[in-house]
């Protein structure tokens, strides 16, 4: 999943310092940006007053959208570095391609990984005979030091594993809850996964206290701790809780985020997660003059260009806009 900001933000995050150290609701709406041609998006992280979940750093909500008789998500090649991509449906389908030569079709229930790592490029588009709605979810995972560089790599898991209860069903998505573990290849203590609320749910859902968690609702009304949540908006909930208190009286959905508060503060600017200003200068000359990202095959299109640097240095700039 690109960002097609033409004007990037330059956005420093991570360390302790962006961590609520208890327990908090903190809720915040999305922000519409256009996705391609065609694809309007709700943009959750980063935004004003929060950057970082654990180690999710970029949250992308869109649709339920009717695509009938339109193209549906169409983005050109583009690169990173430094960070996976965790693609989740709900309805719809997705065509993944990438520099390694990866051809995946992603559709609802399946999780597609992309581990960047030191460099890799992709493109993500609706299949010619597609579905009729496009509904899900696009997210960063901004990864550690050490092993940020990792070669790139790209993952589909089509049985992931799934925990039902008291009106509850809990697909996990990514990391590790109740005892369930995905096999998404996962480099710092995180979770994420899909909650399917059916009618009169009111349930606990035990989690990680050490972790911070943030709850995405992605279609119905639902509360989390007393406080309503609704469609498109995140509820940030801070670290220090053993369960969360989930009800819905008509029946949701819900996206689960959590992990460790990422101790290492790191630069986002366009499709690049790094730790210095020169490094994302350099990935952006790589990507318009080099040849580290490789070559996306098969898209019908030309790449994205890169947009142009601000104008002064790329630097750690304050955690307040």
């Amino acid at each position: 999943m690109s960002n097609l900001d033409i004007h990037p933000d330059v956005t420093v995050c991570g360390g302790h310092r962006d961590t609520a150290a208890h327990p908090v609701h903190e809720l915040f709406p999305g922000r519409e940006v256009l996705l391609g041609e065609s694809t309007k998006v709700r943009r959750l992280l980063p935004t004003l007053g929060r950057r970082m979940v654990g180690a999710w750093c970029f949250i992308d909500h869109y649709g339920p959208d009717d695509i009938v008789g339109e193209p549906g998500m169409q983005v050109p090649p583009h690169p990173h570095i430094g960070l996976q991509t965790v693609s989740w449906l709900l309805d719809g389908e997705v065509l993944h391609r990438d520099s390694l030569g990866s051809l995946q079709t992603l559709r609802p229930g399946e999780l597609g990984l992309m581990t960047a790592g030191r460099a890799i490029a992709h493109s993500e588009e609706s299949p010619a005979d597609h579905p009729d709605l496009l509904h899900g979810a696009q997210l960063w995972v901004a990864l550690p030091d050490a092993h940020r560089h990792v070669s790139p790599a790209f993952e589909h898991h089509g049985n992931l594993p799934v925990l039902r209860e008291r009106r509850l069903t809990a697909t996990v998505i990514m990391g590790e809850l109740a005892g369930a573990t995905s096999p998404g290849t996962a480099y710092t203590p995180l979770v994420g996964a899909d909650l399917l609320l059916s009618p009169e749910a009111d349930l606990s859902l035990p989690v990680e206290r050490d972790f911070e968690h943030a709850v995405l609702s992605v279609y119905g009304e639902a509360e989390i701790d007393g406080v309503p949540v609704s469609p498109g908006s995140l509820l940030y909930l801070g670290t220090g809780r053993r369960e969360l208190r989930i009800r819905s009286a008509a029946g949701s959905r819900l996206m689960l985020l959590g992990g460790e508060p990422f101790d290492e503060e790191i630069v986002m600017w366009w499709n690049f997660v790094g730790r210095t200003g020169q490094e994302i200068a350099e990935a952006r000359r790589e990507w318009a003059e080099g040849e580290l990202f490789g070559t996306v095959h098969g898209y019908a299109g030309p790449r994205l260009n890169a947009p142009p640097l601000p104008p002064t240095p790329l630097k750690p700039r304050g955690r307040s806009r």
